[in-house]
């Protein structure tokens, strides 16, 4: 009986020493996530936040040793810094990306920097499940890459990272704490990522719901992109015509026409157009006509704006549309009545706003477009 109590009672210290409930980070530090979608890529980092507290001019080169180091523990002899705290910092990356023009697979990776007052080395690792870079191999390394290190003028109390520059194609990542910024550019090749997401997903429930929409989406992207003309060209056509999925109106028309446009195949994008037009509500039609006058049309323009006025004559939109439809044909009167008919019509009062700034603009002569 007394050696079973002793087992409990050694077995009862054993959990107590070593079960861990949830407290702050060790030494005070923040832990953080921090994430952006760089087109349809996911670049997502998990770091800890040391703080400055009290020891600016002593960060840099100090507690963030230069280059390498042996950090007496574990078992490198030549440890980056773990650019943070704690455990690893990871970053992780949904597709393949470029970091400052060098190619790296999608996945997770430890980060680290091995700091230098003129030129940082930035280290991409395979291992990252590691506590900080006391176990750091050079022999796992996915990326290293040499960055120029920015001072900063103002000092940042704890450590950020920040995603700053953004496009659909790329984002510069920047680690930032005290005087000093770390930047690196992720880039991505967006267009081709976008259109293979496209084709797995044409080939999934997405095609069937929405149905017509997801094939349009699809083309009009080849479109916007001037890419992937001749397959955008058959999402175009399935939207129109594929079983169960397709349907004619004036969205699926108009987008087939815009690539016979492209193509040089004038005549049969207008006959498509001139099917579509019946089909449009006052709204894409107002919108298309608008997209020609941009195009510097100005008749074709007004034919459109002709076309919906007479099919919804009491509209405000439509009356807009005839002031716009002549003001670009340059009969500023009959434009100018078109304006005053729909001023109160106005739907709210930018738009009262806006009307009124045309009627202004007529009656000096000018063209509101």
């Amino acid at each position: 009986m007394k050696k079973i109590l002793i087992a409990c009672l050694a077995l009862t210290c054993y959990i107590v020493s070593y079960s861990q409930l949830s407290t702050p980070p060790f030494g005070g530090n923040k832990k953080a996530t921090v994430g952006e979608r760089i087109g349809i890529t996911d670049v997502t980092i998990h770091y800890d936040r040391p703080g400055v507290k009290g020891r600016e001019g002593k960060i840099w080169g100090q507690l963030v040793q230069k280059g390498f180091t042996d950090q007496g523990f574990g078992t490198s002899k030549a440890a980056p810094w773990r650019a943070g705290a704690n455990e690893n910092t990871t970053i992780e990356f949904s597709t393949p990306v470029n970091i400052e023009g060098q190619a790296l697979p999608a996945g997770k990776y430890g980060f680290f920097i091995a700091y230098d007052p003129d030129e940082c080395t930035v280290i991409f690792s395979k291992n990252a499940t590691s506590w900080g870079s006391f176990y750091y191999d050079q022999k796992e390394d996915a990326l290293r890459v040499k960055v120029k290190p920015q001072p900063l003028d103002k000092s940042v109390e704890w450590l950020t990272y920040e995603f700053v520059d953004e496009t659909n194609n790329g984002a510069t990542v920047a680690l930032v704490w005290e005087k000093l910024k770390i930047p690196f550019k992720v880039e991505t090749d967006y267009n081709n990522l976008q259109l293979e997401s496209f084709r797995r997903e044409l080939r999934s429930e997405k095609a069937f719901n929405p149905g017509w929409q997801s094939f349009d989406q699809a083309a009009q992207f080849c479109l916007q992109n001037n890419v992937n003309i001749e397959e955008g060209m058959q999402w175009a056509d399935n939207a129109i015509n594929l079983p169960f999925i397709g349907q004619k109106n004036f969205v699926t028309l108009s987008t087939k026409a815009s690539f016979l446009k492209k193509l040089g195949k004038d005549a049969e994008a207008d006959a498509l157009m001139k099917e579509a037009l019946p089909m449009g509500t006052v709204n894409e039609l107002h919108n298309y006509a608008r997209q020609l006058l941009q195009q510097k049309k100005s008749k074709e323009a007004f034919e459109v704006f002709k076309v919906n006025y007479d099919k919804n004559p009491n509209e405000f939109t439509t009356q807009v549309g005839m002031a716009r439809g002549y003001s670009a044909m340059g009969d500023y009167k009959k434009a100018l009545g078109f304006a005053q008919k729909a001023l109160p019509k106005a739907p709210d009062n930018a738009n009262k706003m806006n009307v009124e700034k045309m009627i202004t603009t007529l009656q000096g002569g000018k063209d509101i477009n």
